[in-house]
């Protein structure tokens, strides 16, 4: 049996289109060697290379690219162990079969968090192989968030996006119009003004707190006062604020809105709810200085459920979204093509803190 040798020619071409194909996000959060995976098997999808050619050694790729060697090693040893490639001793790596073909999935978080963690965690497990899933974290800064939309250096089936921003939120609609409308999924909140159908996965700001705070409003009855803290040009949504204050209104509480946790001067017969755990961590500080006692004298609340505040100060109580939920419904939108508003449940886990 004749065997058939590729003519060196023929072979710098095919690796030069495979590298010209293969781009490199330096802004994306995911790791380069999932990128030049994924770029790989893109590449075999489009035809660039077929099941049986080679492809370029590690040295190669990794100079062309301007990558290091072990992330280009570490690239292959993925794929390899998906069965999508294969190696021979002094031959080097080849394509062994065609992968399956996955969609591709870019997610914007305004920030890396705890919560954001456990979105993206429960949207990954939902969508397993059936998706790659690219990150990028913008800051809740609008003009980054252009700026990475627009570098995009391939193209996408959907897009991931919460709609955080600490300042420009008039320009939010303007911004997501640059991706189709058909492919975007929105987590957490609409945007006033965008047009086109999509799926929203969203919480109900206002209602959401009113409601958790009337949940608990016996053991929250041995306060006279309530504060939030609420730091000036957050991301938070101002809804947040308005169900507060109608909560206090309608049970009679005495209410404040506290900017800087560092200028409060801590006051017994006071309940807080702090929004964020940097200002959770800075209250608790103060509290320790202060001698009050939590739960009786103090009452502290805060927002988003995590697994160590079960065990701060014997318990603190949260509200919270149902976070695995909400990226749970985003897999379930994307691979069933649904343009469903869902709403996610919020709920109170009362502790020792109140």
């Amino acid at each position: 049996m004749e065997t058939l040798f590729l003519a060196p020619n023929t072979r710098a071409s095919m690796h030069g289109d495979l590298i010209k194909s293969i781009k490199i996000n330096a802004f994306s959060s995911t790791p380069k060697y999932i990128q030049l995976g994924e770029a790989v098997i893109d590449a075999i999808r489009l035809g660039i290379i077929e099941v049986g050619d080679p492809l370029p050694s590690i040295n190669d790729l990794s100079y062309f690219l301007q990558i290091a060697r072990e992330t280009v090693e570490k690239g292959y040893r993925k794929l390899r162990k998906e069965g999508v490639i294969d190696s021979t001793p002094g031959k080097g790596y080849n394509v062994c079969k065609r992968p399956f073909i996955r969609r591709r999935i870019a997610v914007f978080l305004n920030k890396l968090s705890v919560h954001k963690k456990i979105v993206y965690d429960a949207l990954a497990k939902e969508l397993g192989d059936q998706a790659a899933i690219d990150l990028f974290v913008y800051n809740s800064d609008i003009s980054h968030l252009k700026t990475l939309i627009m570098g995009l250096s391939q193209p996408y089936d959907n897009f991931v996006v919460f709609p955080y921003f600490k300042e420009g939120r008039d320009k939010a609609a303007e911004v997501l119009s640059l991706i189709p409308s058909d492919k975007l999924v929105l987590l957490g909140r609409d945007v006033e003004g965008l047009e086109g159908e999509f799926p929203i996965i969203c919480e109900r700001y206002e209602d959401d707190i009113y409601e958790a705070l009337e949940s608990i409003r016996e053991p929250l009855s041995k306060y006279n006062s309530m504060k939030l803290i609420f730091p000036d040009h957050s991301d938070y949504p101002k809804a947040i604020i308005k169900g507060f204050y109608r909560f206090c209104q309608d049970y009679a509480f005495e209410h404040v809105l506290v900017d800087e946790i560092a200028e409060e001067e801590l006051q017994a017969g006071t309940c807080y709810i702090s929004l964020t755990d940097v200002d959770l961590v800075a209250m608790l500080a103060k509290v320790e200085q202060s001698g009050l006692v939590v739960g009786k004298e103090i009452g502290i609340i805060s927002y988003n459920e995590t697994p160590l505040k079960q065990f701060i100060l014997n318990g603190i109580t949260t509200l919270s979204t149902d976070f695995k939920l909400m990226g749970e419904y985003a897999a379930a939108s994307i691979l069933n093509n649904s343009q469903a508003r869902l709403e996610v449940p919020f709920y109170t886990v009362l502790r020792p803190s109140v």
